[in-house]
């Protein structure tokens, strides 16, 4: 089954990769794409986001106006329940999420918002996080 994103894929290599996730994983990582591409929309000075591929993974990076840090979001099969946000490990982003919200969500380190399949995801305080990251480097 084929479900269709809200906003169409920019490249086919990063809709193959999706296709590949399981469905139930897949609706979830649809989800998160579409917050990326809403706080991207909804946050000045952000401005237009590159889809692509990093490592594999379908990656976020505000390569026109160069505001903010990249994000990646992936499910790896070795964790057939996990699926997770990534950012990059030479920021301090993770730590800040960490101070400011550190019993909504489970972090991997110094890279990672991590989600279980039957977690309730707190959409505003992952929308703060993502926007965090969208203007990373807005001064």
């Amino acid at each position: 089954m084929h479900l269709k994103p809200s906003i169409p894929f920019q490249n086919p290599a990063v809709e193959d990769v999706f296709d590949s996730y399981p469905l139930n994983i897949r609706e979830k990582l649809l989800f998160l794409r579409s917050l990326i591409f809403e706080c991207a929309k909804e946050t000045q000075g952000v401005g237009e986001l590159e889809e692509g591929l990093r490592w594999g993974e379908p990656s976020y990076i505000t390569s026109q106006s160069k505001s903010g840090s990249i994000i990646r979001i992936h499910h790896y099969a070795s964790k057939p329940f996990d699926f997770a946000m990534y950012f990059h490990c030479g920021t301090n982003l993770v730590a800040r999420f960490q101070e400011k919200y550190p019993t909504k969500f489970t972090f991997g380190g110094n890279r990672s918002i991590e989600f279980m399949l039957t977690d309730s995801i707190p959409v505003k305080a992952l929308k703060d996080c993502i926007t965090m990251a969208l203007t990373y480097y807005i001064k």
